[in-house]
């Protein structure tokens, strides 16, 4: 037994407590959580013993329903805030955080396809809809390229978790 497995079987175990049908639920619950999401969310499945399949899905399952959401209400308040407003000038600049920077690069720079797929290396997939929404991109195209950054991202930590789990553990 290496240093890895004794808190990976106590982990396991704690997991096991839990009824099999509500353990893929949990990691759902997990995926929409900012800054965990469905990466961390797979992730946490994987370890605690669910199968992989099953991790990753329910964790971009659970991200892509908090995106959902957000992309909803954001577009609806977007809507209403744009209806009967006349053009204005430009608001003064706030100071834009090194985050928002970085993703109003992207967004220059590769897209919304580029920011929805890079934009979990600096901001939380809920954030950038949001952000895109806001700048009047179309919610469908937003949901579309945050759910192939969703499943992208989420497969590759998910996988990356079952495998250095199966290295570490043997």
């Amino acid at each position: 037994m290496n240093a890895v497995d004794g808190p990976v079987r106590l982990f396991q175990d704690l997991v096991a407590q839990v009824p099999e049908i509500v353990q893929p639920v949990i990691v759902v619950l997990a995926g929409a959580v900012p800054f965990l999401e469905g990466e961390g969310a797979g992730a946490i499945g994987v370890v605690g013993g669910i199968h992989p399949v099953v991790a990753g899905l329910a964790a971009a399952t659970g991200n892509f329903l908090s995106v959902l959401a957000v992309v909803l209400l954001s577009s609806r308040a977007r809507t209403m805030a744009m209806a009967g407003r006349a053009p204005l000038a430009e608001p003064p600049a706030e100071p834009e955080s090194k985050g928002r920077r970085r993703f109003r690069r992207w967004v220059v720079r590769f897209g919304v396809p580029g920011a929805s797929v890079l934009g979990p290396l600096a901001i939380p997939t809920q954030f950038t809809s949001a952000m895109l929404v806001a700048a009047g991109t179309p919610r469908g195209r937003v949901l579309l390229w945050q759910a192939v950054a969703i499943v992208l991202w989420t497969t590759l930590a998910t996988a990356a978790a079952w495998a250095l789990l199966t290295a570490v553990t043997g």
